[in-house]
């Protein structure tokens, strides 16, 4: 660990946590915009679907453009796309509008955060790389505390567009980013560009008081950057890949569904409960401090216990807090359990980023990230639709208890599905 590396990760951290608070945000005025315009509940759960749909089209193609043009390229270019999404987003007139600006808004966000990972995980030591890539998913924490914070605070007093407004600010950091966030040096290397690549090793060697070692990258891997995007996917189907692949897909579905089942509705579900929209976002605030503790025990964990143990414990810890969650029947056990569910949910969402570019080589790292991080997102989309139409199967007196039933035995199956099938990679070095 290098001030060199300690940078990166602060820098791509930082971008992150303006994606988090965008997120947070949402979830913090969906109801504010349905009171607003008069919305009824099937178009509140299109206006969260629309930004998942664009996650899912800018996970997909930023993973492939990723082993093409590089992590840091992808990194800038989708926080720049998801800037502009989000102060379009306080600018909107109508629905509509605000539906396609949410789209983009999503696409540079699914973009980015499979790129930013995979460039922190490539920069870092084997020792502590698993940490590090936990490290950068907890911005998320402080984004998304700050966005509770926007939400508890100041939509009550200036109304949604205010939080939307604030989101924006990506667009001032993506200036940083290109200047001071460099290339992963093993994309540089396995694209030809040795010198490059010696030049940002050499540099990370000196502060770690060594030399540098020579380039030892042959013109083939260089060409398997070459090949063409379908080429990468298929290759993430062959024998030799179709394990990790399924596991990760498994992994990331399942997270999605679940995550954003609870956390974007959270606040509604509140409300439903006969909470107001004040105390909802207040409570939301304080359980969005559990994720902090949860972050800090995964970054321990991955690498004492390893990946495929740590994600074992957070997913199952994950499936018995929903369900405490889900039979809450006053203030105190829904604050208490909120915040058990956080504290495992993103815990598990540290060790999710850490682990999957552990899987795949570098020519087809991004691809593979991106693929996963994508059908992930399906999850996501199609959580905000299923989820009144199960409260209301359910009925108003069961429906909150019916929800947190279904999540629990999503997080269940994806716990059973790494302890049993998972590879574990602690301790491994990445894939040429």
């Amino acid at each position: 660990m290098t001030p060199f590396l300690r940078k990166v990760i602060l820098l791509v951290g930082l971008g992150w946590l303006f994606d988090a608070m965008d997120q947070g945000m949402v979830s913090g005025v969906i109801a504010s915009i349905g009171v607003d315009w008069e919305l009824d509940t099937a178009q509140l759960g299109f206006l969260s679907s629309s930004g998942l749909l664009g996650m899912i089209v800018g996970a997909a193609l930023s993973g492939i453009a990723a082993d093409r043009w590089g992590r840091r390229t992808i990194v800038i270019f989708t926080l720049a796309v998801f800037s502009l999404g989000s102060a379009l987003s306080g600018l909107a007139v109508n629905f509509e509008m605000l539906l396609v600006c949410r789209f983009f808004t999503g696409f540079g966000l699914g973009g980015e955060l499979p790129a930013a990972s995979t460039l922190v995980s490539e920069m870092s030591p084997v020792a502590s790389r698993g940490r590090n890539v936990v490290i950068l998913e907890s911005f998320w924490a402080w984004g998304w505390i700050i966005s509770a914070l926007i939400a508890y605070l100041a939509i009550p007093l200036y109304g949604w567009r205010i939080a939307f407004l604030i989101g924006a600010i990506p667009a001032l950091f993506a200036a940083v980013l290109r200047v001071l966030v460099p290339e992963s040096p093993r994309y540089l290397e396995s694209r030809g560009r040795h010198e490059q690549a010696e030049q940002i090793v050499r540099q990370m060697e000196e502060q770690a008081g060594g030399n540098a070692p020579s380039s030892s990258t042959t013109e083939e891997s260089a060409t398997a950057f070459a090949t063409s995007p379908l080429a990468g996917f298929k290759s993430l189907w062959s024998r030799q890949h179709l394990r990790s692949t399924v596991v990760l897909w498994v992994l990331w579905m399942g997270i999605n569904l679940g995550y954003y089942g609870f956390v974007l509705w959270t606040p509604s579900l509140l409300m439903t409960q006969g909470f107001t929209m004040v105390k909802s976002l207040e409570f939301t605030l304080i359980m969005c401090l559990a994720q902090l503790p949860g972050y800090l025990l995964a970054a321990i964990l991955i690498e004492k216990i390893g990946r495929k143990p740590a994600l074992t414990i957070f997913f199952a810890g994950t499936a018995g807090a929903a369900w405490l969650f889900g039979q809450a029947n006053s203030e105190a056990l829904i604050l208490t359990f909120g915040c058990l569910l956080y504290f495992f949910a993103l815990g598990a969402w540290g060790c999710v980023y850490s682990y999957t570019p552990e899987l795949y080589p570098t020519e087809i790292r991004g691809a593979g990230t991106g693929w996963a991080a994508a059908f992930g997102r399906v999850g996501a989309l199609i959580a905000p639709m299923i989820l009144p139409v199960l409260y209301a199967l359910f009925g108003t007196e069961n429906g909150y208890t019916g929800v947190f039933m279904l999540l629990t035995g999503v997080f269940l199956i994806v716990a059973l599905t790494v302890g049993i099938f998972g590879e574990e990679t602690r301790g491994k070095t990445l894939g040429h």
